[in-house]
């Protein structure tokens, strides 16, 4: 590995860490206590994984459990742990013209937006959060289609503005939509339901697939980030007094 490989920190993680603060917050620090330099790709989940598979990164912090799983399991990252979590939202205009404001089951709701034929904007990405709402369409048995459905094949917060402009729902974790909130004048439809539950875990990308990676630097990434001091950090971040991320880590 070259001198400059040494020195930088290749991540790449979702949209949901970047846009609603998160890294900012969090890197500033890891960097003045390691003396490396993280560059941040932020994509959804598929892509960042994808990435980490081809080694085009040295570390990965995603929130898609079963994709995680898969990605250990077929030898493309090791030493994966659990970070912190949060939850996802039903967002969606304060007119709600599916009338779920306040229902308990997101299964419910979706059936309700989908009935009434209202207006629904999918990230479309294959992000933690469409892997999330695609699994929710397939519990329902239901395909959503037609010009109601729009599948935007972009990030969070890109949606949340989409969703906000056309006055349409959509799902969100709870972090980026408080960083989005004011802007968009969406409002909390669904939250709460135990489906709705989102985990984060960071893997190193095995160096046996991939020699050029800096794993020396993505296990100080991943020791930083699950001990005492990264996981106080993590519950400390705040948005308008709210806390958007839970610290989840536990002894390896």
């Amino acid at each position: 590995m070259s001198v400059a490989n040494a020195q930088t920190l290749r991540l790449s993680t979702t949209t949901s860490t970047e846009n609603s603060g998160l890294l900012a917050w969090l890197l500033p620090q890891f960097e003045q206590e390691t003396h490396l330099k993280v560059k941040v790709i932020a994509v959804g989940t598929g892509k960042a994984l994808e990435l980490a598979k081809n080694g085009d990164v040295d570390v990965t912090l995603v929130h898609a459990r079963a994709s995680e799983d898969r990605f250990v399991a077929e030898g493309h990252g090791v030493n994966r742990r659990d970070v912190m979590y949060n939850d996802f939202l039903l967002v969606g205009p304060t007119s709600d013209p599916a009338g779920i404001r306040g229902e308990k089951n997101v299964l419910h709701a979706m059936k309700k937006i989908v009935a009434t034929q209202a207006r629904f904007i999918s990230r479309g990405d294959n992000s933690g959060t469409d892997q999330m709402e695609k699994a929710y369409w397939k519990q329902l048995g239901v395909s959503p289609s037609g010009p109601g459905y729009l599948s935007a094949g972009v990030g969070m917060g890109q949606v949340l503005n989409m969703a906000g402009e056309l006055q349409a729902y959509t799902l969100t974790d709870r972090a980026t939509y408080g960083a989005y909130r004011a802007k968009t004048g969406l409002a909390i439809m669904v939250e709460g339901d135990p489906k709705m539950f989102n985990p984060y875990g960071v893997i190193a990308v095995n160096p046996e697939r991939h020699k050029e990676v800096n794993y020396a630097g993505a296990m100080q990434f991943i020791q930083w980030l699950t001990s005492a001091e990264g996981q106080k950090k993590i519950a400390a971040f705040k948005v308008d007094g709210q806390q958007l991320f839970y610290p989840s880590a536990s002894a390896p």
